[in-house]
């Protein structure tokens, strides 16, 4: 059966002072999912957005809500994105007290729960929790920052993941989503995706362009060719 690929516009890229039509837009565009970016200063050198911004995205968003939590602590802040619309919570294990327990709070919460791991990070955390994820996302950039460039190590890494992902579904029955966020574009996302992602974010390459559904239907005929 072939992948089922999902391409997540992330609105770090977007314009924030229309960001209700620009969620629209990508969307009516093709999206799959709108990835949501929350840093807090503290665990990455910047700041973004919280809980009252994804709710007052939510009715604009007739896909799945990605939020990708770059905080620390991680723990309080999960019911909140959960009751403001998210559908997928993902944090960093170095975020977490105990990672078991935020996997399993994001669960209780009613949201698909993903580990992140920075581009420095080793993949030790999944031998413990792998049966309990839904979703890895692979950094392919250090986090902070929008429009950087992509790291090829991540492949590397994501071939890795691939592997790990592949044999728990198979022992458990259930889907685990292997995605790659940082610096994604239609040159690269053919061989990303060879190397075992199936969702991507992308946010420059999406919002910076003329026409959103033409920067989609480019990234997508390059996943065709997988």
């Amino acid at each position: 059966m072939p992948t089922a690929y999902r391409i997540a516009p992330s609105i770090l890229s977007a314009d924030f002072a229309r960001l209700g039509e620009e969620v629209r837009k990508v969307v009516d565009a093709g999206a799959d999912l709108i990835h949501f970016d929350v840093m807090d200063n503290h665990y990455v050198p910047n700041l973004t957005v919280g809980p009252m911004v994804c709710e007052a995205v939510r009715p604009h968003a007739t896909v799945p809500i990605d939020v990708h939590l770059m905080v620390k602590p991680v723990d309080r802040i999960v019911p909140d994105f959960a009751r403001a619309g998210a559908n997928h919570i993902s944090f960093h294990p170095e975020a977490s007290e105990h990672v078991d327990r935020t996997i399993g709070l994001i669960h209780e919460h009613g949201c698909t729960a993903g580990l992140v791991f920075n581009p420095a990070t080793p993949l030790d955390w999944l031998m413990h929790v792998i049966d309990k994820l839904d979703l890895v996302l692979i950094m392919s950039v250090n986090p902070g920052f929008g429009g950087q460039s992509f790291i090829p190590h991540a492949l590397e890494k994501l071939k890795a993941v691939r592997k790990i992902a592949d044999s728990a579904m198979q022992r458990t029955g259930r889907t685990i989503h292997v995605e790659v966020d940082g610096g994604v574009k239609v040159d690269n996302i053919r061989a990303i995706a060879q190397a075992g992602a199936d969702t991507f974010v992308a946010g420059s390459a999406i919002f910076t362009a003329q026409d959103y559904r033409a920067a989609l239907s480019e990234m997508r005929a390059q996943l065709a060719m997988v």
